[in-house]
């Protein structure tokens, strides 16, 4: 029997369990709210727990404005083994001593790594190249070229040091892999190093987030039903707490809700701003241009 998918609207900060792909977790979280539309906002490897934000119906169309936010993981490396996969999931390539090293080393290693860098995704990637994910033409045998990229280290601090053991709070931008940062301090410190575990701690807007497990989810369900669900749901103007506040009246709300633009005074130098109308609800995401011209980026229905 098909499931009786619905349409419900928000955002839920599910805590990935260890061992799940991405969207093995979108799916679970899915069918529990039988959810008719979901997507989720940035892949976590299955190796990876914490914070995947889920977004549910009429919030699936920011998405992509939350792939690109600030996140920040609490990592562990374990140094003097490489894998092919940078991480514990791997198979294993090289094994060296490892050396002894003080704060002060690691500290040096750590503050190379911070600021704009150029970092190498790993071999076995969700990137693409001609539409397959690199971990595809790996695991058939085939020569992948990997372009390095620039992404930001905010913050890489050292939280503690046990023999072969670092444990890491990573802030970072959107598109870096924290396995290549093991990977790459391990070459620093000359014994090689993987990523033993991963948990993400937070995704702008969601710096503090109140997370919720599968099985939580489950018990939720089981108890009250898929209203005791909802109410575990964000409302879809959390997902843009960080964007500049357009209020706009009734008729300028309709006017967007129609996807056609108008004119007013202010201006703003920011490239998407969210429209309120005066109930405090969400009618578009905009943008402004230096006439004064508002125009419509994104769309919502008036019940979302």
């Amino acid at each position: 029997m098909k499931p009786a998918w619905r349409d419900v609207t928000g955002i839920l900060l599910l805590d990935k369990p260890s061992g799940l792909s991405s969207n093995q977790a979108l799916q679970k979280a899915r069918r529990l709210y039988a959810a008719r539309k979901a997507g989720h906002t940035g892949s976590l490897d299955p190796l990876a727990t914490g914070l995947l934000p889920i977004c549910f119906g009429e919030a699936t169309k920011i998405a992509g404005y939350l792939l690109g936010a600030r996140k920040a993981y609490l990592a562990e490396v374990r140094l003097g083994i490489t894998t092919d996969t940078d991480d514990a999931e791997g198979e294993v390539l090289k094994t060296l001593p490892v050396p002894v090293l003080t704060a002060a080393e690691i500290e040096r290693a750590l503050h190379a790594l911070c600021g704009k860098i150029t970092q190498t995704p790993p071999l076995y990637s969700a990137l693409k190249r001609g539409g397959v994910p690199m971990y595809r033409r790996a695991r058939r045998g085939e020569t992948v070229e990997i372009q390095p990229r620039s992404v930001e280290i905010h913050r890489l601090d050292l939280l503690g040091h046990a023999l072969d053991r670092l444990r890491l709070h990573v802030e970072c931008s959107s598109g870096t892999y924290v396995r290549s940062l093991a990977r790459d301090l391990g070459e620093r410190f000359g014994c090689g190093a993987h990523l033993a575990a991963l948990r993400r701690l937070w995704v702008e807007p969601f710096v503090a987030p109140a997370m919720h497990t599968l099985d939580e989810l489950l018990r939720s369900r089981t108890a009250g039903g898929l209203e005791s669900l909802d109410r575990l749901l964000l409302p879809l103007e959390a997902g843009l707490d960080g964007l500049v506040t357009l209020r706009v009246d009734g008729d300028q709300a309709r006017l967007l809700r129609q996807g056609k633009r108008f004119v007013q005074a202010e201006l703003t130098d920011q490239p998407v701003c969210r429209a309120l109308d005066p109930d405090g609800r969400l009618v578009a995401l905009v943008g402004i241009g230096m006439d004064g011209e508002v125009r419509v980026k994104r769309g919502f229905s008036a019940g979302a």
